[in-house]
């Protein structure tokens, strides 16, 4: 077994960060799938935090997308994450930091507008121990009775995505990295909160190609996940998903 560990939700885009970093760095992992509630119980007891991703890398624990790519840094210094550049790092920050909270939002927010409306989505995302019985039974309910009416997005709120990612499709366009010559932090972290707007491959065949209504079937926005599978490739994220190791919070 690969000597780091991913304990994830498969299904988090700051899990997903994760995985195209560790990608990008060449680094054999192995993933394993949190059970919510019990899990991260567990996970609380071995790293202080409940949240996802939390990076074993032998004795070593970090925790949070943000300083997993420091970590991977410190790790495996080529190729650079963060670059060297002082203003090209402060530039590249930023957009982590924007990417992680803002779009985030935005993007989170789209994706369970599309989860109220989309039985077969709504089951795809549940965790993958959900026995069959409950996943049927959580597919058949009304979205608002799942998610809560005050989770859904509002139509403001959607337009004020759309446009966000109008102007990185026309950043992109030519496909080339947001900052300098070769992809660093600031792409992965875009790319990896565009992950539930329209699933990549490395999503499952039950998921990819799905997504938000309006964004992930939109020409207009083509550009932009041409762009993200380019990034996918070049880091050497493909379809492979890595299996998960059994939790060891889960019993029977």
């Amino acid at each position: 077994m690969p000597p780091v560990k991913l304990f994830q939700f498969r299904h988090s885009p700051f899990c997903e960060k994760a995985r195209l970093l560790l990608s990008a760095k060449g680094i054999p992992y192995a993933v394993q799938e949190v059970t919510p509630g019990v899990g991260q119980v567990d996970l609380l007891r071995r790293s202080g935090q409940r949240q996802v991703p939390v990076l074993q890398d032998g004795d070593v624990l970090v925790a949070g997308s943000v300083a997993i790519a420091r970590h991977l840094d410190s790790k495996v210094p080529e190729p650079l994450l963060l670059p060297e550049d002082p203003r090209e790092r402060a530039r590249a920050l930023l957009w982590e930091n924007w990417a992680d909270t803002a779009l985030a939002h935005g993007a989170r927010m789209a994706l369970l507008q599309a989860v109220s409306q989309d039985n077969h989505l709504r089951k795809a995302l549940l965790p993958q121990a959900t026995p069959g019985l409950l996943r049927d039974v959580l597919g058949a309910l009304p979205g608002d009775v799942v998610l809560g009416v005050s989770q859904l997005f509002t139509r403001a709120g959607l337009q004020q995505l759309q446009h966000t990612l109008e102007q990185l499709a026309t950043l992109v366009d030519k496909g080339a990295p947001l900052l300098g010559a070769q992809h660093c932090v600031a792409d992965v972290a875009v790319a990896a909160q565009l992950y539930g707007l329209k699933f990549p491959a490395a999503a499952g065949a039950e998921l990819a190609g799905r997504g938000v209504a309006g964004i992930a079937d939109h020409p207009l926005f083509e550009p932009l996940f041409a762009w993200r599978d380019q990034l996918y490739g070049a880091v050497g994220r493909g379809d492979h998903v890595p299996a998960p190791s059994p939790d060891p919070s889960d019993h029977g």
